[in-house]
């Protein structure tokens, strides 16, 4: 018998209709009876964190959240974690981090629609992420829509659509089939478990746009952030004239900030080596994100900062893949 503990944070899935709108009030147990994902074959423990919808999830829960994990990954098969969709990506991929090397699958799931709903996808979610649960080797995972995805390649794409996330630059682990798991690609295992809430919440995260003022980055030292991702344009272009970005990231860079380029184009890389307008960044030595989502950047980014304290060790480990984030060079 498999032995699964659901850990319960609220989101939609757990959404009943209140007089000011949908409110996240079932509790794990609650949610394992209205869904029946108990069997002959897979017993549930149940574990509540916390009722919040998923846009008040902040650092302080994620390492809430990794804690409550690194205490049962040891007396069970498989961690199921509800979370509300908004925020999955980003926690997905904070808690691959944070528990590098998890050796039980950890997966997360949600709703678009209220469990309480007859035709709710929450349904089908919980009870998919149950299987994927049981058969998965160890890691962090979404599953949703009858997918299963790296956590730390995953991406919230559609508001409302039941296939609402997507694995990106990476292949989907898995698929839940007739009440099956169907391992499409096995991931690469980190090899020995390693915990650290250890991170570092002051990281800002900045999407250019034509015309944007250079001061809105020349203000990040002045209030305080530690490290900032950069979103440009395709490969990681930005202005180098009339209004000079890559002269104010050049400032932050020699305070001591690290600067990570990304870009907003939700496949393939970004780079600074191409184009000669991105030859400042990378004469000022910015780093860049490669083939990483958004959400791994900043998150990977905050978890760096939490043990490395000068731009070369945290270029080194932000270039170093942890958890299937990175396509290395």
């Amino acid at each position: 018998m498999k032995r699964i503990c659901l850990i319960a944070t609220g989101g939609t899935i757990a959404c009943v209709p209140t007089e000011n709108g949908l409110f996240p009030e079932l509790t794990a147990a609650e949610l394992v009876k209205l869904v029946g994902c108990e069997s002959d074959e897979v017993q549930i423990s149940c574990t509540d964190l916390f009722s919040m919808d998923s846009s008040n999830i902040q650092p302080e829960e994620w390492c809430i959240i990794a804690e409550a994990i690194r205490d049962k990954a040891s007396s069970c098969d498989g961690i199921v974690l509800t979370h509300g969709t908004d925020t999955m990506a980003y926690t997905a991929s904070m808690l691959s981090f944070m528990l590098r090397g998890v050796p039980v699958p950890v997966v997360l799931t949600g709703a678009q629609y209220p469990a309480v709903y007859p035709n709710s996808d929450g349904r089908r979610n919980l009870m998919d992420a149950v299987i994927a649960a049981s058969s998965l080797p160890g890691g962090v995972y979404i599953c949703f829509g009858g997918s299963v995805m790296l956590g730390c390649r995953s991406v919230k794409t559609r508001t409302t659509s039941l296939n609402a996330f997507e694995s990106i630059n990476y292949p989907y682990i898995a698929t839940i089939t007739d009440g099956k798991c169907v391992l499409l690609h096995k991931p690469k295992l980190s090899y020995g478990f390693s915990f650290s809430a250890s991170i570092e919440p002051r990281v800002a995260l900045v999407k250019i746009y034509p015309g944007m003022s250079p001061e809105l980055l020349d203000s990040l030292k002045d209030i305080g952030m530690k490290g900032v991702v950069v979103e440009g344009f395709g490969l990681g272009g930005m202005h180098n004239f009339r209004r000079d970005h890559t002269e104010s990231i050049k400032k932050l860079m020699e305070a001591g900030i690290p600067v990570v380029l990304t870009s907003q184009c939700l496949y393939e890389q970004s780079t600074p080596d191409v184009y000669e307008v991105s030859r400042a960044l990378k004469d000022a030595g910015i780093l860049s994100a490669h083939d990483m989502t958004t959400e791994a950047a900043i998150t990977k980014l905050m978890w760096v900062l939490g043990r490395a304290h000068d731009i070369e060790s945290v270029r080194r480990i932000m270039e170093t893949d942890i958890a299937g984030e990175l396509t290395e060079a």
